[in-house]
């Protein structure tokens, strides 16, 4: 055989270096969910673990939404409450270095919105809170997620179920406008 004969055609490197490609992207998608036991969220302009800060840290979940016992949204810390904490703790951590970019610039945390309902929809935290509802039974085992998804579709036909399991009203004012 000449040398010529051993090396692959120009057709064959391409398939190779294809199924390269296809095979990394498949190992970095299934990677990220061997790595995290929950499917992985939104990407956030900052790298925020749910998981680190109410999993380990146990920091209280209306301490960061201090809206979600009174309103549809449960509202976004602002900077100035991250850096009650941060402006201490991990301090020199590049997120951190630019979560302080953002209080000097006086600008939110553009953080990408995980749960939405419709317009036509009233929801509201505080009525579920008051009749017992776990957190988790919409929004899953925080817990142990670093980056939030939605651990189940939030349908009307889920609110349904709930609502019948938990003998609340399913007239349809209760939810609608």
């Amino acid at each position: 055989m000449t040398r010529q004969e051993k090396q692959p055609s120009g057709w064959r490197k391409a398939a190779w270096v294809l199924g390269g490609v296809v095979g990394l992207a498949l190992l970095l998608w299934w990677g990220e969910s061997l790595v995290f036991p929950y499917p992985v969220g939104p990407k956030q302009p900052l790298p925020f673990s749910h998981r680190i800060h109410t999993g380990e840290r146990e920091v209280n979940c209306f301490f960061c939404h201090a809206y979600a016992d009174q309103s549809q949204d449960a509202g976004m810390p602002e900077v100035s409450k991250c850096l009650l904490c941060h402006n201490e703790i991990i301090r020199d951590f590049p997120p951190i270095q630019e979560l302080h970019g953002y209080a000097a610039r006086q600008e939110p945390v553009p953080w990408v919105r995980v749960y939405q309902v419709p317009d036509y929809v009233r929801f509201n935290h505080q009525v579920h809170m008051t009749a017992g509802v776990d957190c988790g039974e919409c929004h899953g085992d925080v817990k142990k997620m670093d980056r939030i998804t939605i651990p189940q579709p939030i349908t009307m036909g889920f609110c349904l179920e709930c609502h019948r399991k938990k003998q609340a009203s399913v007239d349809c004012t209760v939810c609608h406008y």
